[in-house]
């Protein structure tokens, strides 16, 4: 751990830090990986993994420079650049070719970024021809296909830091055009994308779809008033996916950036457009970076490890390398509000709480008691991922991993004992009645119903009669279980408590024990109820968090009646609410 300065709990009454402890950080992440850089300065070679392209080294220089870039870019010291000169006068030769759906595209985009921001200290003192092998490097680019995701936004950010610099003109305006215009149709509403053509909705708006359209717009000039309004809103449900200490939503690919998730908050800070107060954004990414940073972020030597609290496999991909933490570089963004600035000299304030509900995406999100979770009926990559294809997730627990027993899950067991995965997910709607929210979706041959009253989950499925059902609830590192009937009650000292309740159509209750755990610890239990549902409705509640698990009685028919015992009650078919 970096030596940090005194905290200041007049100023940051929650975290204790400052801009100060923010400019730490980032001059300790920058030292500690000195040693590694190449003797030509273009590569920095982290130890660990290597991903599937094998671009470590190109990866290590562009993330680390991009954390420098923002340092720079708010009056740090122009000394921090030094070490990357050299790096960019020799990458052209050194760097991997940009090709179709090859990281490198990636990295031009930090590479560029990092250039745009520090153009007056570092690219105006490369010679002319130096100059011109970096942009003709950078422009290659232009001549590939982007992955059909997040990544149009790169050939977005090469463009725009060429264009200023009045190289490649014409190719960098045709890419700015077709990188935002791609993203467009992404766009389900309420401020959130989806990271491509599929219904994939996760951190990727933060610290991507976000995050390159606004940078674009502060750098060049270009008035982006349908981003900033988009990323006004997006903030207003996002903030309420940080725990009350800071902490982020698990959830979704990359999760190994971790602190990155506070880039578009930041971002949000510096440019005004946001609904949250400075205060309150201060308090978010302080509380997110430190909170990363005391849970296992860093190595001995100062490293930014792959994983989320210490190394952990489940939590990345096969683009994963040893130095792909270092998006995490993002959150540095917020160097960009000068000293003076409300984002570092208001006093901090609470994160917000409360409900949001999505209909685009099918998500509903609940800030309560200090944990934020988010329910999902919307957001899927590939059938089965457990980054993905949960029904529920939060800031405070992680999915068990794949291959073992799923947490949050709803499936049909089969003769041979396996049970179905979810499958490709249709969205039926999200909605509130009253202080009740609720979100829908089919899948594999299963129509499911959320409800949600304060912090309880009814999860209400509909499957053909006579179906062997299982459902799972909240998993618990190094937790014990309680078990009364078809109630499953799990408490652990690393989270909140968690109970999952059969109240139709199953049979039995079970804590099993998963070896492997989950990111934020192992062993795992996972509650499971498992049943044969005659009329082919299966109904439980789910509680993650003290209080608010009253349980509701079931009426069962054609449709689904719950009462709650203040004599609230709502009346279900399998698409959602009966009108």
């Amino acid at each position: 751990m970096f030596d940090l300065p005194e905290e200041d709990r007049s100023l940051s009454p929650y975290t204790g830090w400052t801009r100060r402890h923010w400019e730490t950080v980032a001059d300790g992440l920058l030292a500690a990986v000195e040693p590694y850089r190449s003797a030509d300065g273009a590569t920095i070679r982290l130890p660990g993994r290597a991903s599937w392209s094998n671009c470590e080294g190109m990866e290590g220089f562009a993330r680390t420079f991009l954390i420098a870039a923002f340092r720079v870019a708010g009056g740090g010291p122009v000394e921090l650049l030094a070490p990357y000169r050299s790096g960019f006068v020799n990458g052209p030769g050194v760097w991997p070719a940009v090709a179709d759906h090859f990281q490198p595209m990636v990295e031009c985009a930090s590479l560029a970024l990092g250039l745009w921001l520090t153009r007056r200290h570092l690219w105006d003192g490369l010679g002319a021809g130096e100059r011109e092998r970096l942009a003709a490097y950078l422009a290659t680019v232009f001549d590939h296909e982007p992955a059909d995701n997040n990544w149009w936004l790169f050939p977005v950010t090469v463009g725009g830091f060429l264009a200023s610099a009045g190289l490649h003109v014409d190719a960098s305006r045709a890419a700015i055009a077709r990188g935002l215009a791609r993203i467009e149709p992404w766009h389900a509403g309420s401020g959130w994308y989806s990271d491509g053509p599929g219904r994939a909705f996760d951190h990727y708006n933060g610290w991507a779809l976000h995050f390159y359209p606004i940078l674009y717009g502060l750098l060049s000039g270009v008035p982006m008033p349908v981003h900033e309004e988009r990323l006004r809103e997006f903030l207003g449900s996002f903030a309420l996916t940080f725990g009350g200490d800071g902490r982020p939503l698990y959830q979704g690919r990359s999760m190994t950036y971790r602190f990155a998730a506070a880039a578009s908050l930041m971002l949000g800070g510096v440019t005004g457009s946001t609904p949250l107060s400075p205060g309150a954004t201060r308090r978010l990414a302080s509380g997110s970076l430190r909170h990363a940073l005391e849970h296992g972020a860093l190595s001995d030597e100062n490293l930014l490890t792959l994983g989320w609290y210490g190394p952990h496999e489940a939590s990345l991909q096969p683009y994963s390398g040893s130095a792909s933490p270092y998006w995490a570089a993002k959150a540095f963004a917020g160097l960009l509000a000068p000293a003076d600035h409300p984002l570092w000299t208001a006093v901090e304030e609470p994160g917000p709480e409360g409900l949001a509900v999505l209909p685009g995406p099918g998500l509903l999100v609940l800030n309560s008691g200090g944990v934020a979770r988010l329910v999902n009926h919307g957001s899927q990559d590939q059938p089965g991922d457990p980054l993905y294809d949960r029904c529920a997730y939060s800031s405070h627990t992680g999915p068990t991993a794949p291959g073992e027993i799923p947490d949050n899950h709803f499936g049909l067991v089969l003769g041979d004992g396996t049970v179905t995965a979810r499958g490709l997910m249709e969205p039926r709607g999200a909605g509130s009645v009253g202080k009740i929210a609720w979100t829908a979706s089919s899948a594999g041959g299963v129509e499911s119903v959320t409800v949600l009253r304060g912090r309880a989950e009814v999860r209400v499925h509909r499957v053909a009669p006579g179906s062997s059902v299982r459902q799972s609830g909240w998993a618990l590192p190094r937790a014990t279980a309680a078990i009364d009937g078809l109630s499953v009650s799990l408490t652990s000292a690393d989270a909140p408590p968690s109970r999952l309740v059969g109240l139709h159509g199953y049979g039995t209750a079970s804590a099993p024990e998963t070896t492997s755990g989950t990111a934020f610890g192992h062993p795992a239990l996972v509650p499971v109820l498992d049943g044969v549902t005659e009329d082919g409705w299966a109904v439980a509640l789910a509680v993650l968090g003290e209080g608010d698990g009253t349980v509701p009685s079931v009426e069962v028919g054609e449709q689904i009646t719950l009462r709650w015992p203040d004599r609230t009650q709502l009346t279900l078919t399998a698409q959602g609410p009966a009108i």
